[in-house]
Order: structure tokens, then C-alpha cells, then sequence
């Protein structure tokens, strides 16, 4: 994908690009006695902006995912709404009105239609969104000067993360400075097969809604789609990017040179992002690279490397400090993948701990210390082709059981 170089990171997350604006509020969804507690966020485009989406593959779909999924079809949309503390998911019909009455309030607040605003929920499965307290949000929400509410609109969304993670780059298009910025949640029901959590991204690129939906969807696939924390996808996950044009320069309609280079920062942002969920995973004490390299296919590749990721034995393992090779061994042999066990090498931080199938003859102590790390690179070599994925995953605490016996 990208070559290394043609873009900068700066700040600002979805401020950073040109004619965006970001506020947050205190609507008192969120569970608990705290009703300070900001979550619900808003972000908006100030000028006609394209719009592309990826949504969760889990057949049971959230209200605001369904609305959102209508409302794509719109050919220009300005904003985007989040609240956090209710997903409303699993809420029948009621929540499809719930849903559509967010997206009505916030185009009614910011003087747009009510299809030009997309949604998303994230929080408590089953629960009836309270939505009359969002729409009571309006139209004090609008009223701070949203040119730099991206941070507090990353931790208006946040529900189990412990801080809200934004990021943004820079690079030259058609002779334009263009800026991509984003902000996303997660940290639990992390699992790729697009999407793996909520995230909006800005960008003021002049570009095809169609070569903007291609670009979305290629980067996601090197990044939301290369995490996983636990395993389970949610019902709620969605990444919307809004395109406004505002950086000038000609419109990019077709693939070449200037669409690689937008798609390559586009995925430089999502995969920023998608470490920071994995970082922020519920009860990580490490985070761990996995990657498959000389598998017969692609698709072998990833399912290699995501039987590693997601293996509860393994991440238990590494909660406790130990390699145990074996359970990756055992991974890769039920993962689907063609495998002959004594081509099999396996290699921590470097170091080899398996090679043709066995043993290396690396003391298990060196290969110890690397485990206990709190980062480190775990590599599957297959030697049956040219084939190699890469997911980013932890370990599996006792502090993620504790977090998650209830919410």
C-alpha cells in the first residue's frame, strides 16, 4: 500500500481539516449517578460534503446503524451525531423512530435535513434509547465555537475506553495541501470483519463519492479489519468519512497517483486509530503484533494470523508471561489454513522458538523476557508461499473478566 513519506501528521483529529466543526454535551444517557458526563458528540461540515461508510458484517444491526445506511444515499451530507451509554440496538421499531428522531433533531439544530445527518449509538445492548434527552441537547449544543471540540467529542463517545483517541495527516494532492483527521471509541467487542467500533473521519479532499466509498473501504481492511481484542464484533460498529472539497484542486474521479496518496493517508489515520483501541483494550496489559508471513493465499494469511489473535489460550498465556509456542502451533492447525507442521517456524521479538516444527534450540528464558513486555511481535513463518497479514491483538486479563461479568 503506501509508500512511507508523502504525508505529516498534525493535530486537531477532525478539526484539522478545513470547514469542520465538533461539539460535545452532557445529555445524561450515560448510566450512573455522574449526569456530567459528556456523551453525545456532533460533527459537522460547514460547506456540501460526499459521504462514505463501512458497517458491521453482524447480522443483528442497531437502529442507527439501519437509518444510517438509508441516509448514505443522500448525495450530500453534513453531519454526523453520536451518543454514547445506549446503542440502541435490538430496540424493534421504537428504536428505528428513536434513531431517526436523532438525526431529525440534529438537522433541525444545524438547519439541514434530516437525511443529511448520519447516526451512530454505542453503549448497553437492549435498552431504550432515551432520545428526548438528546434532542433537548439542541440548540444549546451549537452554540460554543466548535473549531476545536474534536478531543471533547472523542470522549463524549468513549464508554469502556480510557482515553479518547483522535488522529490527523497531511498531504499534497494535485499540487493542495489536503488534511484527513478522525476520532474513534473502543475497547471491547473488538473483532476485524469490518466495522470493529465507531469512528468519523473529515477529510477536505475533493473527491468522488464512489472513489471515497473504494478508498474507505481498502483502508479499513489494512486497519479496523487487522484488530481484534476479544474476539466479538459488535452490533453497532460503524466508520463514517465526510470529503468536502474545501482544499480546492481538481476532483478525483478515477484511480492514479493522487488517489494512492489520499487512500495511503486515509489508512495511515484508520491505523493509528485502530492501535489506540487496541492499546486501550478492556484489562490490556500487552499489546502484541501477530503476523503470518509465507502462506499458500491471502486468505490462508489472515486466517493464520486471527486464529493466533483471537485464541483465548494464547492471549491467556500472554496475560501470564509465558510464550507457550504450542497453542499458537495448536492455532494454526485447526485455523483452516494449509499447514505442514515441520515447515512451521515461530519467532517472539525476533527470536526463534519454533523452527520446522519443534523446538528451537533458543533458551526459553530469552524468549521469556520478550513475552513480558508490554509490546512485542509474535511471527508465524508457513514457508508455502508469498502470502503474510498482520493483526494487532492483546493479551487476556482478569481484569477483562471482571469488567465485563456486567456493565
Amino acid at each position: 500500500m503506501a509508500k512511507k513519506l508523502e504525508f505529516e501528521s498534525v493535530p486537531g483529529g477532525v478539526n484539522a481539516a478545513v470547514g469542520y466543526l465538533a461539539w460535545s454535551a452532557a445529555c445524561g444517557i450515560k448510566p450512573g449517578a455522574d449526569k456530567s458526563k459528556q456523551d453525545l458528540a456532533l460533527i459537522f461540515s460547514e460547506s456540501p460534503s460526499v459521504a462514505a461508510a463501512v458497517f458491521t458484517t453482524n447480522q443483528v444491526k442497531a437502529a442507527p446503524v439501519r437509518v444510517s445506511q438509508a441516509h448514505l444515499k443522500t448525495r450530500n451530507v453534513r453531519a454526523v451525531l453520536l451518543n454514547s451509554g445506549n446503542a440502541n440496538a435490538c430496540t424493534g421499531a421504537p428504536g428505528l423512530r428513536a434513531a431517526e428522531r436523532m438525526a431529525a433533531a440534529a438537522g433541525a439544530g444545524l438547519g439541514v435535513h434530516a437525511n443529511q445527518v448520519l447516526i451512530g449509538s454505542t453503549g448497553r445492548i437492549g435498552v431504550s434509547l432515551p432520545v428526548e434527552k438528546i434532542e433537548a441537547a439542541f440548540p444549546d449544543l451549537t452554540k460554543a465555537d466548535g473549531r476545536s471540540g474534536s478531543t471533547a467529542a472523542a470522549r463524549a463517545i468513549m464508554t469502556s475506553d480510557t482515553f479518547p483517541k483522535e488522529s490527523a495527516v497531511r498531504v499534497r494532492l494535485g499540487g493542495k495541501r489536503v488534511t484527513i483527521g478522525g476520532i474513534a471509541k473502543g475497547a471491547g467487542m473488538i473483532n476485524p470483519n469490518m466495522a470493529t467500533m465507531l469512528a468519523v473521519l473529515t477529510t477536505d479532499a475533493r473527491i468522488e463519492k464512489a472513489l471515497l466509498q473504494r478508498a474507505l473501504k481498502q483502508a479499513a481492511e489494512h486497519s479496523f479489519n487487522c484488530i481484534t481484542v476479544d474476539g466479538d464484533m459488535s452490533t453497532n460498529d460503524t466508520v463514517f468519512v465526510l470529503a468536502n472539497g474545501r482544499a480546492g484542486g481538481p476532483l478525483l474521479t478515477a484511480r492514479g497517483a493522487d488517489y494512492e496518496r489520499f487512500t495511503a493517508a486515509l489508512t495511515e489515520v484508520c491505523r493509528h486509530l485502530a492501535r489506540q483501541i487496541v492499546e486501550d483494550g478492556e484489562g490490556v496489559t500487552k499489546f502484541v503484533e501477530v503476523r503470518v508471513s509465507g502462506a499458500a493465499s491471502a486468505r490462508d494469511a489472515r486466517l493464520a494470523a486471527e486464529a493466533i489473535a483471537n485464541s483465548t489460550l494464547v492471549k491467556c498465556a500472554w496475560f501470564g508471561g509465558d510464550p507457550n509456542w504450542g497453542r499458537i502451533m495448536d492455532a494454526l492447525g485447526y485455523c483452516g489454513a494449509k499447514l505442514h507442521e515441520d515447515h512451521v517456524e515461530i519467532f517472539y521479538g525476533g527470536l526463534c522458538a519454533v523452527r520446522q516444527g519443534v523446538a528451537s534450540k533458543v533458551a526459553p528464558a530469552r524468549i521469556q523476557e520478550v513475552v513480558r513486555r508490554k509490546k512485542f511481535m509474535v511471527e508465524a513463518k508457513l514457508h508455502l508461499g508469498t502470502a503474510e497479514h498482520v493483526v494487532f491483538t492483546t493479551d487476556l486479563s482478569t481484569e477483562y473478566v471482571k469488567l465485563n461479568m456486567g456493565e
